[in-house]
C-alpha cells in the first residue's frame, strides 16, 4: 500500500514539474512542488535525502523558468 502511495505521489510531483496546471505561474508551481515534497516527507513516503533531491529539482526548474526575466529576453 505504501509503495503504491509513494509511486503515485512521486508521479504526481513529476507531472506537476513537467506540466504546471493551467493558469499556474512559475512561483505557484514552485510553491506547490515544495508543499508536495514536504507532505511526502511528512507522511514517510520519501526520505530526507529524497526530499532534498526534489527541492533541488524544483529550484532548478524555477531558476530555468525565470532566468531571462528582467534581462531583455
Amino acid at each position: 500500500m505504501t509503495d503504491d502511495l509513494r509511486r503515485d505521489a512521486l508521479a504526481a510531483w513529476y507531472k506537476l514539474l513537467a506540466q504546471p496546471e493551467i493558469r499556474m505561474d512559475v512561483e505557484e508551481q514552485y510553491d506547490e512542488l515544495l508543499k508536495a515534497a514536504d507532505e511526502m516527507e511528512r507522511q514517510g513516503l520519501i526520505s530526507g535525502a529524497e526530499w532534498r533531491t526534489l527541492v533541488r529539482e524544483a529550484g532548478v526548474a524555477f531558476s530555468n523558468a525565470t532566468e531571462g526575466v528582467g534581462k531583455g529576453t
